[in-house]
């Protein structure tokens, strides 16, 4: 396993593991101010509250869109095993998670591949 596959694997696991705590940190505060439940309602209106919280949710929005339409087009193309994961924590966990979760798991079916000798086309 090349060392630059071995350094992504681990930078995209480490990266999926703060997009898991993080996000999940701020949830545990929403609730605890604006709880006793999550209100999903409230989360969205607070997340549009002023044009700078505005820009950051349709920003993630449009970007979390295009990337999600690509893990579902790359996971396919290296015919990935159990995408429902990925997809699912984007929404029960965090698109923080979710993404470079994927990266992840991507990289290790890259190096499954190369072991088997089979050339990817990376274009």
């Amino acid at each position: 396993m090349p060392s630059k596959r071995i350094f992504l694997c681990f930078t995209y696991l480490f990266l999926a593991i703060l997009g898991a705590i993080l996000p999940t940190l701020s949830n545990i505060e929403f609730i605890k101010y604006y709880g006793p439940g999550f209100d999903v309602i409230s989360f969205i209106s607070m997340a549009n509250i002023n044009p700078a919280s505005a820009s950051l949710s349709r920003d993630l929005f449009i970007g979390a869109s295009a990337v999600t339409i690509w893990i579902v087009s790359e996971s396919r193309r290296l015919r990935m095993k159990n995408l429902w994961i990925v997809l699912l924590s984007t929404f029960t966990i965090a698109f923080a998670f979710a993404a470079p979760f994927f990266l992840y798991l991507r990289e290790l079916r890259l190096i499954e591949l190369e072991k088997e000798g089979i050339s990817v086309d990376l274009d």
